[in-house]
């Protein structure tokens, strides 16, 4: 099956899909990136891109992937069908088809990709081959199409598409095969190649301070100029994380992949424009975060943990997390009901939605129910806060349930019957105009409110943790005496895919059902069909992990995904 080729290209350098058992590279040879010109904003490594290249090939999660509903979505969006006409265009200039037994053969092992425009998708790709091997090439045998021109004393072959005005050059010298969408771009990494002076990747400050700021190269390498890349508008389109806000203060990024059978582990290092003052590193935030890790219960699909986190930050996870579900009363209306005397009509369509269970709201009663915990929070000011997720299926095993937890490090010992008041006083507007169903009675997991909702709370010295679930707060408390096994951090959060799957797989289908999900071919149901495949389609990734550190003028992530094979 014939694929684009620049999406293969820069998927399958970058995926992280694959088996690991990568060579090294021997002492004698030079990093590719010498020979790369300036300008580059994205450049991608891989150690050894042909055996990465067949792994994937012959690996369950490809399969799966060209076969999942998600594919199917993703074959129809706007950045696949941009990298299809791409491809198109490539294929045209190179006058011959740019599919998966081309990107075999131009496929070596030490490879390097650096892309020079995004919206043009220009790029020099260089990759060592041994010369006999890239002579037998179909983009070899097809040099007679091309011009024939010479840089620092190496041919390479030239040839410029009228139509859409691709251009495409390659060269073959000594072990080194060199492809090309631009003929300065060939032409100023031949002279690289030779030893010849020219502007080079490597002499820009972007570069240099990623790659010092970074470990060894990994079986992956990616280094971008976030300054450049972040303002284009091509990346605001298409990049799928949509978080240019979040990368705007970095001027540049290295990412390092590291494969084995069992983990793969990435590095990241993301380098601030302004660096964090010694004064904001000082606080107890991250020895805080690393103490509340502790406390993740061992049935827990999803937990995050952040150090700092503000007073107001605490009360939305509370608010969205817990308590949103039963949170406020209806909004107040402003206008009286319209009666007209004479037709009969003693009313309009807006008394549905009067409140016939609390008195008329009047001029000056309004109450901020928030005010009292947001107080409390204020006066405790977290060093830290941990949110965790779990799923059960009910006793009938038809609906999945999903609890959370949340647990806080204060300054200081937390004053439990102030918390417990001002969660009552939060709750109590959408419960009942007295104290039906909020009342606090004691049991093993702390105090729990006597309705028909289970809102529990807790305060063990400087920690308080609420939750929807006293059996989630009974499984926190008794990690307290674990040793701490964490090291501090800013932010720490991972995910238990093996152990959610049973139970959010069924959720998902439930949740399109009620949406009306259609379910055809056409259309896959959003959550059970397509995010729902793409889980099954990583289902021998069981969790994945991320920790974040701040250095002041650098921020280091590290991202561990754990394969169950």
């Amino acid at each position: 099956m014939k694929r684009p080729i620049l999406f293969l290209l820069i998927v399958a350098v970058c995926i992280r899909v694959s088996w690991g058992g990568y060579q090294a590279l021997s002492p004698g040879e030079p990093a590719l990136s010498h020979y790369v010109p300036s300008g580059a904003l994205l450049y991608l490594q891989a150690k050894d891109f042909s055996a990465l290249l067949a792994n994937w090939n012959k690996s369950a999660e490809k399969q799966n992937w060209l076969k999942s509903s998600n594919y199917e979505v993703f074959s129809r969006s706007r950045l696949f069908l941009r990298l299809t006409d791409a491809s198109k265009e490539f294929c045209s200039a190179a006058t011959l088809p740019a599919d998966t037994n081309l990107l075999r053969q131009v496929a070596g092992t030490q490879s390097a990709l650096a892309i020079f425009d995004i919206g043009k998708l220009q790029f020099l790709y260089i990759t060592r081959s041994p010369s006999a091997s890239s002579t037998q090439s179909a983009l070899w045998q097809r040099r007679s199409k091309f011009e024939t021109r010479n840089a620092a004393g190496v041919d390479f072959f030239y040839r410029r598409d009228a139509e859409s005005g691709k251009e495409v050059a390659f060269a073959v010298t000594g072990d080194y095969l060199i492809l090309a969408t631009r003929e300065d771009l060939m032409a100023g990494a031949l002279q690289l190649i030779k030893g010849s002076s020219g502007p080079a990747m490597e002499s820009e400050v972007w570069w240099s301070q990623s790659v010092s700021a970074a470990k060894d190269a990994g079986d992956l390498r990616m280094v971008l100029n976030l300054e450049k890349i972040v303002p284009s508008s091509y990346f605001r389109s298409y990049w799928v994380q949509q978080n240019i806000t979040d990368l705007k203060p970095y001027t540049a990024a290295i990412s390092d992949l590291t494969l084995s059978s069992k983990e793969y582990q990435e590095e990241r290092t993301l380098l601030r424009k302004t660096p964090t003052s010694a004064e904001a590193m000082q606080n107890a935030g991250p020895a805080a975060l690393a103490e509340i890790v502790r406390l993740v219960p061992s049935q827990a699909a999803f937990y995050e943990a952040k150090a700092n986190p503000t007073p107001e930050e605490c009360l939305s996870l509370l608010e969205t997390k817990i308590l949103a579900p039963r949170v406020g009363p209806a909004a107040a209306g402003k206008l009286a009901p319209q009666a007209q005397i004479g037709n009969g009509e003693t009313g309009s369509s807006s008394d549905l939605e009067t409140r016939i269970d609390q008195p008329p709201t009047q001029p000056g009663d309004s109450v901020d129910n928030a005010a009292p915990l947001q107080a409390v929070l204020s006066k405790n000011p977290p060093s830290a806060i941990l949110r965790t997720q779990s799923t059960k299926k009910d006793k009938d095993g038809v609906f999945v349930r999903i609890h959370s937890a949340l647990a806080l490090v204060g300054a200081w010992d937390w004053n439990e019957a102030e918390v417990r008041k001002a969660l009552a006083d939060f709750v109590r507007p959408s419960f009942t105009t007295g104290q039906l169903g909020i009342n606090w009675q004691p049991n093993a997991s702390g105090f729990t409110l006597d309705g028909l909702w289970a809102l529990s709370v807790r305060v063990d010295g400087k920690y308080l943790i609420i939750s929807d679930d006293g059996g989630l707060i009974s499984a926190m408390l008794s990690n307290l005496k674990q040793t701490n096994a964490q090291q501090p951090a800013m932010y720490v959060a991972a995910f238990d895919h093996s152990r959610a799957r049973e139970n959010l797989l069924p959720l998902t289908r439930l949740l399109d059902t009620s949406a009306g999900g259609s379910g055809t071919e056409d259309s896959p149901d959003f959550f059970s069909r397509n995010i729902g495949s793409l889980s099954s389609t990583l289902a021998g990734v069981s969790s994945e992990k991320i920790v974040i550190r701040d250095a002041g003028d650098r921020v280091m992530q590290t991202v561990t995904y754990e394969w169950s094979r």
